[in-house]
């Protein structure tokens, strides 16, 4: 008997709010507003909540905070103090994602 062939993993797939870019989830930072109502980053995107996801990009965040896009998606108003915290942790972020071509090239 010959051996079955090698099943492919699945891998979950999640659309940045402000690009509208599908990626594989892990691409990707979930914001999450908790069932308290508080917004946070979720590096494990394992917190109850309700969740939306941003590419690893500055400019990502910008355009999400800027155009109200988190508020939206989370179905929250960001309190000044929340939108300083996502602003800081998008600080640390690329401006820009290097794309596939750059990387192999």
């Amino acid at each position: 008997m010959g051996k079955r062939p090698q099943r492919r993993k699945h891998v979950p797939q999640r659309t940045c709010v402000a690009c509208r870019t599908t990626r594989p989830k892990r691409d990707l930072v979930r914001v999450v507003r908790t069932p308290e109502g508080e917004v946070m980053v979720d590096e494990t995107s394992k917190r109850s909540g309700r969740g939306a996801y941003v590419c690893r990009q500055r400019n990502c965040w910008e355009k999400a905070l800027a155009q109200g896009q988190l508020e939206r998606a989370l179905k929250v108003t960001l309190t000044a103090e929340a939108q300083a915290q996502l602003r800081e942790y998008a600080s640390g972020l690329p401006q820009l994602l290097a794309t596939e071509s750059e990387e192999n090239g």
